[in-house]
């Protein structure tokens, strides 16, 4: 690319050098010494062979029929774009705007004739990677087919399950996506899964990708942007920022396409940009915004307003809005308790330009501040960008002919107990909009299949199980042929103790699909539950047989080992289970009861049984009486009766009744470590 680049740059200045141009006057304007400069430092990053504008700006034969345009463009700012307002602009990496002097030498290079000037004038001509606008890729992931869109219809909401290939972790700085044909992509979602659930499912349909319900596992990166709107490229994560990527982990993209008129090809790539530093900073989003969105036909002036005061001191490192073609001004701003203000302001938005806006400066907000969003719509036909040749009520939702109104606001808290306090207070009203607006969705259009999955979904992390029971039922109700609707309604059905129920769906997504290695362990704990004990330890074998890194099905089968006195294999899956999920406080706590009531312990048995219950205490806050139970037993093992008499009292106080059977088997173990006596299983 640069090679060729430099051989066309070399080729126009010989055929200038022949045409005999004479050198510009001292005071003149001219492209390669005014003008050049101003399209490679604001233009050319899009206006470049091969880039996604429809034509170059690179060389003076390029730029020179379209002088005129150029200088329209500019003067009414639609070129370059860049959407923030002055006062807000220059606060934010990228800033693409024209300053009123670099406009008005524009207008009078066009006025003047638009000279090319001395082609010795014009500065070198940077290397850009073919295609990127962030630099070359460390990974570029695509389609592994071409999808072909349909000609006309609906809206086509389509995910597919891309492996990313590496082997080991890696550490991400950033993603450039490249949607492979803008006329058609309205707009991407990127999660990651960890788990081969979202494969399966894009295996199951015959073409590239599916239409349908969301992995469990598919998410975002805690505290990132991750997601694509046209005209948007994110900036690279800010210094320990970044986020970790597993091996063996898919990339669910989730991408809205809309018919154009003709069968169209679709093959988006990403690319990901990784560090070798890792993150020492976890951010959080703040998400303002509302979905009760229901704008009548007419009204120039619709406003949507929402607010949030933080909780906690934080610093805020970037900014990204979102909304369709309604959407006139966008605004959000923070006010401090001392009644000052920063924010964003943009008073013409455009679908088509999106972006993400990050700080160049991090800025403190203090506990207090109260953070605020405004986004007014035109459902009128003076808008020009009204969709609609006949404006009618438009609600909230994800359609384009839906409207939406979001702010996100990524902060970075001061220390992880602040993180936690932000979470628990900002997660579950965001939760609660959601569902809002994912409701007022089914409203109008009942059998939606995904916005049943994806508000069932919400209900789960909300903790409002037999909701999310009610709308999985309807996924299974309009999908009955998938094992993932199956599985889902399954897996809210265990939480909700429906254990033959769930059994019986757990059966059905099997049948569908014999390989799903969840759905076999899910099964298993239903069948645990039920006291079928050898039936359970068969699907838990099963799940690992299909994937042998499944740490639920590691630690389930542990544990019904232990439950069957198998312990030598049921203390190696734990240890291998601890492999998998290092953070998993179960395994840790089961492991150290086998070590610490070994009836023959060995030399160090001990030492590792209060190693492993220590930890499994801390990552419970020791909150968790049977971990508590577990240390006890470690600590009397190593010979440490009064921290084993401590601790099985702290244990004893966090359970609710003195005669429940963990109760009173913990007190009879106290009256053994108050006697300086280990607990021994029996041989």
């Amino acid at each position: 690319m640069a090679t060729s680049l430099a051989l066309a740059a070399s080729a126009e200045r010989a055929a200038t050098q022949q045409r005999g141009a004479p050198p510009a006057a001292a005071d003149a304007v001219t492209f390669t010494k005014d003008i050049a400069p101003l399209l490679v430092a604001h233009c050319a990053t899009c206006h470049r062979p091969r880039a996604i504008a429809p034509f170059s700006l690179l060389t003076y034969d390029d730029a020179r029929p379209w002088a005129r345009a150029i200088k329209q463009a500019t003067r009414t700012r639609s070129m370059p774009p860049w959407k923030p307002e002055p006062g807000y602009s220059d606060a934010f990496v990228g800033d693409r705007r024209l300053s009123d002097a670099q406009i008005e030498l524009i207008a009078r290079w066009v006025d003047a004739g638009a000279p090319e000037g001395d082609p010795t004038d014009r500065p070198p001509l940077p290397e850009w990677p073919e295609g990127w606008r962030l630099g070359e890729p460390d990974l570029v992931i695509d389609l592994s087919e071409p999808y072909m869109l349909r000609a006309d219809g609906d809206d086509v909401l389509r995910k597919f399950a891309i492996p990313i290939p590496i082997p080991d972790m890696r550490y991400v700085q950033g993603l450039e996506f490249e949607p492979g044909n803008r006329r058609v992509v309205h707009h991407a979602n990127l999660r990651i899964d960890r788990t081969p659930a979202s494969r399966q499912l894009d295996a199951e349909d015959p073409e590239p990708g599916y239409e349908g319900v969301t992995a469990f596992d598919a998410r975002y990166p805690d505290g990132h942007f991750l997601g694509w709107t046209p005209g948007q490229v994110r900036p690279l994560a800010a210094d320990g920022m970044a986020w970790r990527l597993h091996p063996g982990s898919d990339m669910l993209l989730e991408l809205h396409l809309m018919p154009s008129g003709q069968p169209e090809v679709v093959r988006s790539r990403i690319g990901f940009f990784f560090t070798d530093e890792a993150p020492t900073k976890h951010p959080f989003t703040v998400r303002l915004g509302k979905q009760n969105l229901d704008i009548p036909p007419g009204v120039p002036d619709y406003l949507s307003r929402d607010r949030y005061v933080l909780p906690v001191d934080v610093e805020v490192y970037g900014v990204q809005p979102h909304a369709h073609y309604l959407a006139t001004t966008v605004q959000g701003w923070a006010t401090l308790p001392d009644g000052t203000r920063q924010g964003l302001s943009i008073t013409d938005w455009d679908f088509d330009w999106q972006d993400s806006y990050r700080y160049r400066e991090p800025f403190f907000l203090p506990k207090g501040t109260e953070l605020t969003m405004e986004f007014t719509y035109d459902n009128s036909l003076g808008n020009p960008r009204n969709p609609r040749a006949s404006p009618g009520r438009v609600t909230w939702g994800q359609k384009s002919w839906n409207e939406m109104g979001d702010l996100w606001v990524q902060v970075l808290p001061r220390s992880p107990a602040d993180l936690a306090i932000l979470e628990r207070d900002r997660g579950p009203r965001e939760m609660a909009e959601d569902i809002v607006g994912f409701e007022m969705v089914l409203d109008a259009e009942p059998d939606q299949v995904m916005v049943h999955n994806d508000v069932a979904l919400l209900y789960l992390r909300f903790g409002r199980v037999a909701e999310a029971a009610a709308h999985f039922r309807d996924t299974v109700r309009l999908t009955p042929d998938s094992a993932a609707a199956h599985y889902n309604l399954g897996t809210t059905l265990l939480q909700l103790g429906d254990l033959d129920d769930a059994v019986t769906h757990f059966e059905q997504a099997l049948r569908l699909n014999p390989e799903y290695a969840q759905a076999h362990s899910n099964l298993g704990a239903a069948l645990r539950s039920q006291g079928k004990l050898a039936e359970a330890i068969r699907h838990f074998r099963q799940s690992l047989l299909v994937r042998s890194d499944d740490g639920d099905a590691l630690y389930n089968l542990a544990s019904a080992l232990t439950v069957q006195g198998e312990l030598t294999e049921a203390a190696t899956l734990y240890r291998r289970a601890l492999e998998v999920q290092p953070d998993a406080p179960a395994p840790f706590a089961e492991l150290a009861w086998i070590l610490a009531t070994d009836p023959n312990p060995e030399l160090g048995t001990a030492r590792q049984a209060v190693s492993l219950a220590e930890r499994a205490a801390q990552l419970t806050r020791h909150q968790d009486a049977s971990v508590l139970d577990a240390l006890a037993a470690a600590y009397a093992a190593a010979g440490r009766f009064p921290q084993a008499v401590t601790t099985a009292r702290a244990a004893l106080a966090l359970l609710p009744s003195s005669q429940s059977e963990l109760a009173v088997s913990i007190q009879q173990r106290l009256d053994l470590y108050t006697d300086r006596r280990p607990y021994r299983r029996p041989r």
